[in-house]
């Protein structure tokens, strides 16, 4: 990209000086160098500056570091208070002010003012949400700390030596002060009559009582924490890092935490849901008509969503539109497998007929994460003919920690570190096998996995040449459109698909996504409630109930975000279309898959923008 757009400019700038002065072109031919050398001058002073600066803004978040793999205050976590907040926007302020006072956007290459645009971005973006800060929750069923930070502690806080581990108990002291701080913020925005539905705080209390439940906490099996601790005492003892004697001094000394600090912290957390379930909503609608100014906080996150323009009503009709182009697929299939019957009749078919189903068994679950291990393994041998770019990190695939497990809920991605030593993880519910069809598991596999997020986050963190910031930005737009791409991309794959069941999964993951269009908005937007949204998903879906019903609450505590994936999904569509439309026989699909992976993820509009230019550089030659 760079190389390409530097000689299309020195290309042009010579052609120009020839028809103007045709005795001074040598001179002419010159000046365009040095403006090649100072772009290069200035970019490069310009990425050493944003690597500094990156390091900078890791400083406000410990648990960022540790997902990372580094091992920088590795004894803290976050502060996550409202002041904590505005001192984190105050220096992005003053960074992107620094950074246009000391240097010239138009001398920078095209690679370095992607940069510039995304450091600006990023802080635009946190500007522009600050009014809405009390409208976020503070715990929910699917993103409160009280879940996060154990997975966060048992995954991805490694533990090599003693001081490691003591860093890992100061950590389990630290949960009280970060607990009593989301309460404060859960009750600053109560005080505005913003709460979250009461489904979310019944979760909370659930998963909160899952952590606090067995021993040490009580007479029961291990807790996961604990477990996890005397796992990494042992193997320091194992591994000759301290004595058996010592490893059980720590042991004793995480005991003493996870009972003195870390039970009464998860009891604030169960206390304060507990009493704000009388006045939280049953059946609720979307932010737009329960929130304080709902209708423009609904708005900004359809814009941080999706990085577009496109209003509440116009992304209700495009789902409306493509539930109707989905159905006449499925009922294409339909005919192709012989059912007799109508739409609703065959969605009935798949969600009742065992043939679809694993057993609800440890056996199955098994044979779950073997079936989807399998299909990955096929997509890997196929990626050198579609990417030129591929993962250093390898994909495991893993059932997700019972604390956090729900019925029905959506599988999930956690990225490896960024030199690969850690693999990526691609995470399964299965506590209800009943809610996992067999037909939709190469569809997710392919999502979640390769050539999905595991693709896109691993070769954005393994990225060389451009500033570490941009190997760790996120877009949802970008992400989720990527991976829903993905599920259309594994089709042209070889041994993909091969029944017509798991085509049907495949066009009902994408009607998942065209209905998320539809639902979002009605509940948002246009005052549905919760039951509406589940009809108006049953109606569409042979997705099971338990899945409905957690998709559904997933909106409402996520508003704008489950937009994201068919906008993002059908702009990487349209853009790999017009590559194709210009550049006919020349377009190159590793090309392509490079260029939209190649500068990690962005919003929408600079993807095009970097598309546009690698096609004008296929044309050039």
């Amino acid at each position: 990209m760079r190389t390409a757009f530097a000689c299309t400019t020195l290309a042009v700038a010579l052609a120009l000086a020839a028809c103007a002065q045709p005795s001074a072109a040598p001179a002419s031919g010159a000046v365009a160098t040095d403006a090649q050398q100072r772009a290069a001058d200035q970019s490069a002073q310009l990425n050493v500056w944003f690597d500094e600066q990156y390091e900078q803004a890791l400083q406000f978040s410990p648990l960022r570091m540790t997902f990372l793999g580094r091992k920088e205050l590795y004894d803290q976590l976050d502060d996550v208070s409202p002041e904590a907040q505005r001192r984190q926007l105050a220096w992005m302020k003053t960074s992107v002010e620094t950074m246009e006072s000391r240097f010239d956007y138009d001398a920078l290459d095209a690679e370095t003012r992607l940069s510039w645009d995304l450091w600006k971005r990023r802080y635009e973006s946190a500007r522009d949400g600050e009014r809405f800060i009390e409208h976020g929750y503070a715990f929910d069923q699917m993103n409160g700390m009280h879940s996060m930070l154990p997975t966060l502690l048992i995954n991805f806080h490694k533990v090599d030596t003693e001081q490691d581990y003591q860093a890992y108990i100061s950590r389990l002291g630290a949960s009280a002060r970060l607990f009593d701080q989301l309460i404060a913020r859960g009750q600053a925005s109560a005080a505005k009559g913003i709460r979250a539905p009461k489904f979310a705080y019944e979760g909370v209390i659930e998963q909160s009582r899952k952590v606090i439940g067995g021993a040490p906490f009580d007479d029961g099996a291990p807790s996961a924490l604990w477990a996890d601790l005397v796992a990494k005492a042992d193997a320091l003892a194992r591994n000759g890092a301290i004595d058996a004697t010592r490893a059980d001094a720590l042991k004793a000394q995480a005991r003493s935490a996870l009972l003195e600090q870390v039970k009464p912290a998860y009891e604030r957390v169960i206390a304060w849901s507990e009493g704000e379930l009388t006045q939280a909503l049953e059946n609720p609608a979307g932010v737009g008509t329960t929130h304080p100014d709902g209708a423009d906080y609904y708005a900004f996150q359809l814009r941080e969503n999706t990085t577009t323009a496109m209003s509440a009503d116009e992304i209700h009709q495009l789902g409306l539109d493509e539930v109707a182009r989905l159905r006449g697929e499925m009922e294409a299939v339909m005919a192709q497998v012989g059912f007799k019957g109508d739409l609703q009749a065959f969605f009935q078919h798949i969600n009742t007929s065992p043939q679809f189903r694993y057993p609800d068994t440890d056996a199955g679950r098994q044979a779950y994460i073997d079936d989807a291990t399998r299909a990955i393994d096929n997509i890997k041998q196929h990626l050198p003919a579609y990417f030129g770019l591929l993962p250093k990190a390898d994909l495991v695939v893993k059932r997700v920690e019972a604390f956090r497990e729900q019925d029905g809920a959506a599988q999930h991605y956690f990225p490896g570190t960024p030199d690969g030593a850690r693999p990526g993880i691609y995470y399964a519910h299965l506590s209800d096998m009943g809610a996992m069809p067999k037909t939709e598991l190469e569809v997710i596999a392919y999502h979640e996995g390769l050539p999905g997020h595991h693709m896109q986050i691993s070769i954005a963190q393994e990225l060389e040449g451009v500033p570490t910031f941009r190997t760790q930005y996120s877009s949802t737009a970008y992400s989720e459109g990527w991976g829903l791409y993905s599920e259309w991309l594994a089709k042209e794959m070889p041994d993909t698909y091969t029944d017509p069941y798991s085509e049907y999964g495949r066009l009902m993951s994408e009607m998942w996504r065209a209905i998320r269009l539809v639902v979002d908005t009605g509940m948002h937007a246009k005052g549905w409630t919760e039951e509406q949204a589940v009809d108006y998903f049953r109606q569409n879906a042979s997705v099971p109930e338990a899945a409905i019903r957690s998709e559904v609450r997933r909106y409402l505590i996520m508003p704008g975000q489950a937009t994201a994936y068919k906008v993002g999904m059908i702009r990487i569509q349209q853009l790999r279309a017009k590559a194709e439309g210009e550049l006919g026989e020349a377009f190159d699909i590793r090309g392509f898959h490079d260029t939209v992976l190649g500068g990690g993820a962005m919003p929408l509009d600079l993807l095009e923008r970097r598309v546009d230019a690698w096609i004008d550089s296929r044309k050039a030659g």
